[in-house]
Order: C-alpha cells, then sequence, then structure tokens
C-alpha cells in the first residue's frame, strides 16, 4: 500500500509542539517568539518523519503555488532553441519557482487546452513563446493575467516583450566588416536592402538590414547591393552563384542567417574563390553551423538562454515589466572575416 502523507499535525503532536508553533516554524517566521529548543524540536521531528509541505494545498490559501508556465510551439523540442527553456529554469530556481512547460506544435486548439491547464493549476505567471521574432496575438486567456511574451510581439496585449536586439545584430556584423577594412563591395544575401521597401518581411531581417545600413552610414557608406532568397542553404547557394555570374565582385557578404551562409560557402568554394582571402562572410544565429564549416563562420549569437532567464525574472517581479526588453546579441568571431583582397 502506498504510504500515507505525513500531516503537520503529526510533527507537530512528535514535537510536543501547536500545529500553529509548527507551522510558523517550518514556514521559516522570524516574526514570532518561539524558543530555539523548540524550533529544534520542529525541524528534526519534521526531517526524521520526512514532512514534506502540501503546496498545493498551501497554494489554494496563499494564492501563490511558486510555479510559473511556459508555453510554445516548437521552442522546447527544438535543439537550436532549446536554451531558451534551460535559461527559464535556471531562472526559476534562482527563485524557489518550477517551470511547467507545454508544446503546441502550432495546433490553435491544443494551445487553449494547454493555457487553460496551466491556469487551472493556478501558476503564478505564465511565459508565451514562439520560434522566430515576429508579430503573434496570444490566446484570449492571457488577457490581464501575468504574462510574459517571448520572441513576439502583440498590439493592444498588455504585456512585456522579451525580444533579441536584431537591430545591434546588424550592427555588430556590419562592424567587423569594417574593422576589418572593408568599404566597398559589400552585399547583404538574404535579407532586405531597404525596409520601407518591404514592410512584408521578417522582423528579424528587416532589424538586421537596418542595424548593418546605420552601421556602414556612420562611415558615409552604402552596402553595394542585395540579393533576396529565403533563409535556406540552397537558396543561398543559388543566389549567390546569381550574384556571382552577373559579374559582380564581392569582397564580402552578410548573410541573413547560417544556414544561408553555408550555400554561399559552396557557391564560393564551387567558383574558386577563398575565404576569407578573396571574400569575407558574416551572418546571423551562431548555430552549430558556424563553428562546423570550414573556415569557421563570424556569427552573431542568438541569446537564447538570456532571453529565457529575462522572461522568467520579468514574471517574478525583479525588472520592470512594461515595454519590449531588447536582449543584446554579441558577434563571435572566427575566420571567415579578413581585410579586402587586394
Amino acid at each position: 500500500m502506498p504510504q500515507r502523507r505525513v500531516t503537520l499535525a503529526q510533527v507537530a503532536k512528535e514535537a510536543g509542539v501547536s500545529s500553529t508553533t509548527a507551522s510558523f516554524v517550518l514556514a521559516g517566521r522570524t516574526d514570532m517568539r518561539i524558543s530555539a529548543d523548540a524550533q529544534r524540536r520542529v525541524r528534526e521531528t519534521a526531517d526524521r518523519l520526512g514532512y514534506r509541505p502540501n503546496l498545493t494545498a498551501r497554494g489554494l490559501r496563499t494564492k501563490v503555488t511558486h510555479t510559473f508556465g511556459l508555453v510554445s510551439d516548437v521552442i522546447a523540442t527544438s535543439g537550436y532553441t532549446g536554451d531558451i527553456i534551460r535559461g527559464a529554469v535556471d531562472e526559476a530556481s534562482a527563485h524557489q519557482r518550477m517551470v511547467f512547460v507545454g508544446e503546441t506544435q502550432g495546433d490553435a486548439d491544443l494551445e487553449g487546452k494547454l493555457v487553460r491547464e496551466l491556469l487551472d493549476r493556478q501558476v503564478d505567471g505564465l511565459v508565451y513563446a514562439v520560434m522566430g521574432p515576429r508579430a503573434h496575438t496570444p490566446p484570449d486567456l492571457l488577457r490581464h493575467r501575468p504574462t510574459v511574451l517571448l520572441q513576439c510581439v502583440a498590439e493592444g496585449f498588455d504585456a512585456p516583450s522579451v525580444m533579441p536586439d536584431d537591430t545591434q545584430a546588424g550592427r555588430e556584423a556590419a562592424r567587423a566588416l569594417l574593422a576589418a577594412g572593408h568599404r566597398e563591395g559589400v552585399y547583404a544575401i538574404g535579407a532586405h536592402h531597404r525596409v520601407e521597401e518591404h514592410p512584408e518581411g521578417v522582423l528579424a531581417g528587416r532589424a538586421r538590414m537596418r542595424g548593418v545600413e546605420e552601421a556602414m552610414a556612420e562611415h558615409g557608406l552604402r552596402l553595394a547591393g542585395a540579393v533576396q532568397c529565403s533563409w535556406e542553404p540552397a537558396e543561398g547557394h543559388a543566389a549567390v552563384g546569381a550574384l556571382l555570374d552577373s559579374g559582380a565582385r564581392p569582397h564580402a557578404l552578410i548573410c541573413a542567417n547560417d544556414r544561408v551562409a553555408l550555400g554561399a560557402y559552396q557557391a564560393l568554394h564551387q567558383r574558386g574563390l577563398r575565404i576569407p582571402e578573396d571574400v569575407s562572410v558574416v551572418s546571423f544565429d551562431n548555430s552549430d553551423l558556424a563553428a562546423w564549416l570550414l573556415p569557421g563562420l563570424s556569427s552573431v549569437d542568438l541569446p537564447y538562454y538570456e532571453m529565457g532567464r529575462l522572461s522568467v525574472r520579468l514574471l517574478a517581479g525583479s525588472e520592470q515589466r512594461d515595454g519590449v526588453h531588447l536582449v543584446p546579441m554579441r558577434l563571435v568571431a572566427r575566420d571567415s572575416v579578413g581585410p579586402p583582397a587586394p
């Protein structure tokens, strides 16, 4: 038979104190006059009997469960963005809280069910996360509840958002090339050149290109051009191949992400061009691809772990909650950037 749960009343009886005294001691209350001997007896008895507080009952009484929820589309099962979960769990642990994680695979019905289940369990707050920065409205169930949006912004939804600072990331990528001496022949591959001409573009691509253009404008420079393509290796390969076949001779490429850069590497190698001796390449995301490519790809890191931590920190109330919170992105320099070819 399953062992019965040890009750607070049993601890109090064994320790020779009232249930109220035992409750105060085990809750860590220091505002009551309880003798050191009584405190010792209560703690020793609780340890000996294996007493554990009934957190569910305490949550019903205090309306605080010391738990958070995290609902995402595919983040939890993605090896690439899994650091969001790790960061959230680590930060929750620092605040003596637990995180319940649910994943929807993009199913709106399942999403609603998961949110209702977590709210029924009286979580103290909920992180609503999506894959890739974008405009996205969470379920109405979360309105007027403690919620933090992660990698999404929702107009008219009263909740703080945590986003990667993609504009700053664009500046970092451009500055890496500028520091190496590149002043001309810099092309963007897979991202929008002029934001105002492509309002339908993804948030990350538009913000990154804005940062690139701002950094170059600081030196009175402009991109030599931009080639549009989907953010996949085959598309990056085709885009760079078409650029080279057009007669252009780029000195440097700023690729929309590491997958585009993989295709760019292949196109350059097929035409006998060396990286970085002939063409420098810089990218975004700092995925495993960046370290595996030869030469290693300089790429701006996506701060998933820090974003997960900040989301929970906002729920815990240890930082100002209002507005959009941008998490800095740093360049991880490898061997794909060098001085312009003579």
